[in-house]
């Protein structure tokens, strides 16, 4: 879907919020002057649906991460998209609101979904042309090389191209130049000693029930939680303790419920960090929900991979943090996050940019936390398993330091 469509669609939606309610209708007043260093890009598309947001935001929060979504997730770099689901779209593309955001249109615990137009990249195109990732312009390869090589940490340390390069910015939420730098979340000392004797990493699936092209009755093991247990098998492999947790978080009743799948997550992840807390890294395994004509892959090794992409919660809107989401682990957040995409980087194509939103998902439980959303619905299961092999060396390289 082009910008101009995205905003056609957005102003029919708002035309319909505020006819069902009147008081949505924006005042116009004085929004003062910018901070310094300016606004990050999508605040200015947040303003026109300030009021909105203020007034009838309870109609649209929940902290779903937006999978299967309308738009394409780079617009939102440039405050244009439509990148929430459903009703979501009529407050500035903000917020999914009990809206099954891994399905995107359909798909239940027996299929996958369908969502709306590519998540991330434009729709319709394969391989990582579209979607960010690869080697960086400087040619530097190696997560302990571009750590103290000063043409790579010149570049980063430049907000407009850490931004434009590594980043996608929901409109929900903003990425200030103090958050963002580059040569923090790169330097960050995120090594951790391995101890095959106590639980180290955990891993875990709020969406339990998400699957790939090929699931059927034939395969019931084309899921992400099958990724989770390859995942676990492979870093074992390398030395770590791993519990991985196949609980359903969104199946409540015996059906498919998304609406609180984060907060029956946090019970059941909370329960394991206090049973273990020598766990200190934590990975919630998606994935994505694309365009149909869309196929997230990329060669790795030789063979078709799907791409991933490393998903972070900002706890704040564009005014500020949010206080009801305390996130105490956010800058290690997103230096965990920031370490794993540049380890990437050795095998072009294979990620997909950051993407940013402006709630929590659960990243604030531990420093290194991060949601991984690996390929989409239209990817194979053997793609999203080849994808588990790369995605072992890299969180291994980043917690080894090497």
């Amino acid at each position: 879907m082009n910008n101009s469509a995205v905003m056609i669609v957005e102003a029919v939606l708002l035309a319909l919020l505020r006819l069902c309610y009147p008081a949505a209708a924006i005042p116009q007043v004085s929004q003062g002057p910018p901070p310094a260093g300016g606004r990050d890009p999508a605040y200015a598309r947040y303003e026109g649906y300030r009021y909105a947001y203020e007034q009838y935001g309870y109609l649209f929060l929940s902290e779903e991460t937006g999978e299967g979504t309308a738009g394409a997730e780079d617009t939102w770099s440039q405050g244009g998209g439509a990148n929430g689901t459903g009703v979501a779209a009529a407050a500035g593309g903000a917020l999914a609101a009990g809206v099954d955001p891994g399905m995107g249109a359909g798909g239940a615990a027996g299929g996958p979904g369908i969502g709306g137009a590519a998540g991330s990249g434009a729709a319709g195109v394969s391989g990582s042309a579209a979607v960010g990732g690869g080697v960086s312009p400087g040619g530097v390869s190696g997560l302990a090389i571009k750590k103290t090589d000063p043409t790579f940490l010149a570049q980063i340390q430049d907000y407009d191209y850490l931004m434009k390069h590594y980043y996608n910015i929901h409109a929900s939420t903003t990425a200030s130049r103090d958050l963002m730098d580059g040569a923090q979340l790169l330097g960050a000392d995120l090594t951790l000693e391995q101890d095959p004797s106590v639980p180290q990493i955990l891993i875990y699936h709020t969406h339990s029930q998400e699957t790939y092209a090929d699931y059927g009755p034939g395969n019931l093991g084309a899921n992400v939680v099958e990724n989770g247990r390859y995942l676990a098998e492979l870093l074992r492999a390398k030395g770590w303790n791993v519990i991985h947790d196949t609980s359903t978080y969104d199946i409540q009743g015996g059906k498919l419920d998304r609406n609180k799948a984060y907060n029956y997550a946090l019970e059941g992840i909370t329960k394991i960090l206090e049973e273990h807390p020598t766990i200190e890294v934590v990975l919630d395994l998606h994935r994505d929900g694309v365009g149909e004509n869309t196929h997230l892959v990329s060669q790795v090794n030789g063979r078709p991979t799907a791409q991933v992409m490393f998903f972070g919660g900002l706890s704040r809107t564009p005014d500020g943090p949010i206080s009801y989401l305390p996130n105490p682990n956010l800058e290690e957040n997103l230096a965990f996050g920031f370490q794993l995409q540049v380890a990437a980087e050795d095998h072009p194509g294979f990620t997909r940019k950051i993407y940013l939103k402006g709630l929590r998902y659960n990243l604030h439980l531990k420093g290194r936390s991060a949601l991984v959303e690996v390929g989409a619905q239209t990817n194979t299961s053997q793609e999203a398993l080849n994808a588990m092999e790369v995605l072992a060396e890299v969180l291994n390289r980043v917690l080894q330091g090497n």
